[in-house]
């Protein structure tokens, strides 16, 4: 069947309540017959896009690597005695956060020419010689700085430890030289 154009025609907008032309007339998204100056696109809200659950784990995680611990390099004559015929050694280390008991184990200068791994003794002094600073067992340290008094003060930068077999000389003198280094028993890559 045939339809009219609507040359003449008239037709009342569904928004409005007027009357307009027929031919200006558009439909609506919502099925609506209105005027081409009363036209309003849908908004976009209307039509929203599904969103899938956040995201709650990562592909392929990892746990936190655990570093091993490595040996510190110490200031010049970082080791001091405390009095004459002592065996307890002050050990000057900068912010060490170390703890009472912690096994540490003293290594003077690096072998520059015969094996890169080495290390040499720590200089020895007032008595007590290298060979026994740099037990391979490590000493049993306890935190702070000990006078010849038995008072513990500096527990930030200072840790104490009694040596095997050697005991000072005359106390109160520092040594070890340059270049040495505490750390684990064990240093391991």
């Amino acid at each position: 069947m045939a339809q009219a154009r609507g040359k003449y025609a008239k037709a009342i907008s569904d928004r409005s309540g007027m009357e307009f032309p027929y031919r200006e007339m558009v439909k609506e998204w919502n099925g609506h017959l209105v005027h081409q100056s009363e036209f309003e696109t849908k908004h976009p809200q209307l039509e929203l896009r599904s969103r899938s659950g956040d995201a709650q784990s990562l592909y392929d995680a990892r746990p936190a690597r655990e570093e091993n611990e490595v040996a510190r390099l110490l200031g010049p004559d970082p080791f001091e005695t405390i009095a004459a015929s002592s065996g307890i050694i002050n050990v000057f280390e900068k912010s060490h956060g170390r703890s009472t008991s912690d096994t540490v184990r003293f290594r003077g200068p690096i072998y520059t020419t015969s094996d890169p791994d080495a290390f040499q003794n720590p200089v020895g002094f007032d008595g007590v010689t290298g060979a026994n600073l740099a037990k391979a067992a490590g000493y049993s340290i306890t935190v702070g700085k000990r006078d010849s008094s038995g008072n513990i003060t500096n527990t930030e930068n200072f840790y104490h430890f009694t040596v095997d077999t050697n005991t000072a000389t005359t106390g109160g003198i520092s040594g070890g030289g340059n270049s040495c280094s505490a750390g684990p028993a064990t240093l391991s890559a």
